[in-house]
């Protein structure tokens, strides 16, 4: 017969060779704050935004990402799912395309509390990337104004217009309602150009246009 004392021993070996579960770190939740934005990169707007394919039945999604400042679309998703890698590898070709993984002074980016940017998947790639990720209050969308202006641009000017047969076809005006709003879609706030065109410029240019608060 096995005693008390041999059966605690055993117990306690066999917790040890059992793989211990990994703790997952809790990421602290930052609020957006007020700011006032004086170029490009300083601050990036996320949001997600649904499409639907009526000759499908079934929703699709765009996740954008633009610039507050010189108002471009720098990256996007489509898919008909939207997760939190998705939103990573967004965030992550954003930042190679405008080379700001080199920078001391990284964007900050602001998001609402969507699933896909409460996802630790997200938190920490923010973490590795050294991005501060700040989250604007529930049911406050007018502090994501920048993003919602595009999306209620793409409304109206894109999604609500067409009815699309299959998701192909949605992923293709989609893609080229962004390059036109990129490249050929003027703003009056940055001084009546494109984005892609106010960017270029502003690299080389002093461009004087309202300061931006948010």
């Amino acid at each position: 017969m096995i005693s008390n004392k041999k059966v605690y021993r055993l117990c306690k070996a066999m917790d040890l060779l059992r793989p211990q579960r990994e703790k997952r770190i809790q990421y602290p939740k930052k609020l957006a704050r007020n700011r006032i934005i004086t170029g490009s990169n300083q601050l990036w707007e996320m949001d997600v935004k649904y499409g639907y394919i009526e000759g499908e039945e079934r929703f699709f999604f765009v996740l954008s990402l633009i610039d507050v400042y010189d108002r471009s679309v720098i990256d996007y998703h489509i898919g008909l799912s939207c997760s939190g890698s998705d939103a990573v590898k967004t965030l992550q070709r954003a930042l190679l395309k405008r080379q700001q993984f080199e920078q001391a002074n990284k964007p900050v980016i602001w998001t609402d509390n969507c699933p896909q940017f409460i996802s630790h998947a997200f938190e920490a790639a923010c973490e590795r990337f050294g991005i501060e990720h700040e989250r604007i209050p529930p049911r406050t969308p007018n502090m994501n104004a920048h993003i919602e202006a595009f999306h209620r641009l793409l409304e109206e000017e894109c999604l609500g217009r067409m009815a699309f047969d299959s998701y192909k076809e949605a992923y293709q005006a989609v893609m080229e309602y962004k390059k036109f709003y990129n490249e050929r879609r003027i703003h009056s706030s940055i001084l009546d150009l494109p984005p892609h065109e106010f960017y270029k410029k502003a690299q080389t240019e002093s461009l004087i246009i309202k300061e931006v608060r948010v």
